[in-house]
Parts: C-alpha cells; structure tokens; sequence
C-alpha cells in the first residue's frame, strides 16, 4: 500500500469521524477517497483529504447541516467569502437564540416551581364573552409556530407602528392576536394568522398583509398572567369549562397578547385565550 493511502480506520480516528459517517460523505460527493481496493471496495484517503476531514467535523460541530457544509466548502474552494460569511451570520443567529431559549429555560429550573409546571402563572374563572365582527389587518402563512408568529407580529407591526417616520398602513384598534387554524398541534406546516384589529383607512401598498373580517359570537375566555410556554394551562381549564357547561369548539382559537414582552417581565406577560362556541346537541 502506498505511504500517502491512509485506511479508513485509521483515517476515521485522525478526523473524528465515523466510517458511517465517512461513507456517506462519499455517497454525497462530500469526501469522496483517493483510491479504492478494486477487489473489496475498501476505501483510501490521502494526508491531503485530512485537512478537508477537519473541516467538515468542525463545520458540524458549529451546527451547520452537511447541505450547508457542502455550500460552505464549495465557497471556500472558489474564494467566495462573502458567502461564507453569510452562512455563518446566519448560524450565529440561531445559536443566540437558542442560547437565548436555553436561558430561559434554565431561569425556571432555577427559579419557578415544580409543582405548578415549572411556571409561576395564574388564570382567571372562563367567562363567556359576545365578540362582534371586527376588521383586521392579517398574514396568514404556513410555519413553525416558535418562527413564524413572532416574524408574523414584527411584519405586522411595521405596519401600524413603522420605525422609519412612515404613514402607518392602518390604525391599530385592539391587542395583536394569533389566531390557530390547526385541529392538533403541528411540530412544522403550521396553519398560522397573526392579525391586528384596525379602523379607518388602509394602505396596503407595497405589504403582504391584507385586510380581512374577524367573526363574531360567542366565546369563552380566559386570562392567564405568566410565561407564554405555560399557556397551555389556559387552554386545560377553558377546556373542562367547555366541558362542564355542555359547549363545544365552533371554530380557530385565539390568543390575545395585552401587553408587550419588551416591557414587562415574563411572568407579568397577559394573555387572553378565546374560543368561539356552540351548545352541545342534547344527549339521546
């Protein structure tokens, strides 16, 4: 065997990568070896490929996928550093995030109690509550909860409040809401609106909201005071209400945010949870 064909063991070893791994980047084109035994397929890479091998476990290691791994050495082989950079722009981004979310977590293991769900909240007794039709500035798009809304409210936001001195599109008239058009909880595809009730006139252009009806009727309400992750308790009693008082689900939930998380600590954050409903039909 050539001194410069290094085995896949023993190369695996040098690169911290696994000859699962290895094989696949093969498959993909990612890493592919310097020589193959004709006879048993057995792969050979060379010290060249080494540095190459680095690159790509250091890469993953940021968090990159092998898609973007590809991208990123494809751009460092033409001299594209602009892209690059790009791409790591963007991974730093969603690590603050995650590191922010990890915060956050960490504060209620730290500070909140276990026995409540790990939140410190508080909901108030359902009403039922007669909602009028109400006009509305809308996106609507398919998501990931976590991603989409708060990109949703931000657009909408620029809308009625623009940060630039521009004429708003709308005069903003009630709380933002997100509105759930899902029958179960969708982990990607989301069926999301966020809208933002509104009066006079409205200009639209150059947006990619539009302006829609909200129905009126009945609904049950709740108001839960505490970290939006902890909602789902207002959702649980509004619930066993429906269920107590004989009333079904006659449409998309509501969430109502009264006030901003900008302003006030979490466990301060409002939400008010709404859901239109009907009387059950009488047992047979």
């Amino acid at each position: 065997m050539p001194v410069d064909q290094i085995p896949i063991g023993t190369f695996s070893r040098i690169t911290r990568l696994s000859q699962k791994a290895l094989r696949l980047y093969d498959e993909r084109g990612l890493l592919v070896p310097a020589a193959r035994d004709i006879c048993t397929g057995y792969r050979y890479y060379t010290y060249a490929q080494i540095e190459r091998g680095i690159h790509i476990r250091h890469l993953l290691w940021l968090g990159f996928d092998l898609s973007e791994v590809e991208t990123i050495l494809s751009a460092r082989e033409r001299g594209d550093a602009g892209m690059i950079r790009d791409h790591f722009a963007r991974r730093l981004a969603a690590a603050e995030q995650e590191i922010g979310r990890l915060h956050a977590i960490a504060e209620v293991l730290r500070t909140q109690d276990p026995l409540n769900g790990g939140f410190r909240m508080s909901i108030t007794e359902p009403v039922i509550k007669d909602i009028p039709a109400m006009r509305a500035l809308s996106r609507r798009e398919r998501g990931v909860y976590q991603e989409a809304i708060p990109g949703l409210i931000g657009e909408l936001c620029a809308y009625v409040s623009p940060a630039d001195g521009r004429q708003p599109a709308a005069k903003m008239t009630g709380p933002i809401m997100f509105i759930c058009h899902d029958e179960e909880y969708r982990e990607t595809d989301a069926d999301i609106e966020v809208a933002i009730p509104i009066t006079g006139s409205v200009n639209l252009e150059g947006t990619a909201a539009e302006v829609v009806t909200l129905p009126g009727g009945r609904f049950a309400s709740v108001l839960y005071t505490g970290p939006y992750p902890g909602v789902g308790k207002a959702y649980e009693r509004l619930f066993a209400y429906m269920g107590e008082h004989g009333l079904a689900s006659a449409g998309p939930s509501r969430e109502l945010y009264l006030n901003d998380p900008a302003e006030v600590p979490e466990e301060e954050l409002l939400t008010e949870v709404q859901f239109p409903i009907q009387d059950l039909p009488p047992s047979a």
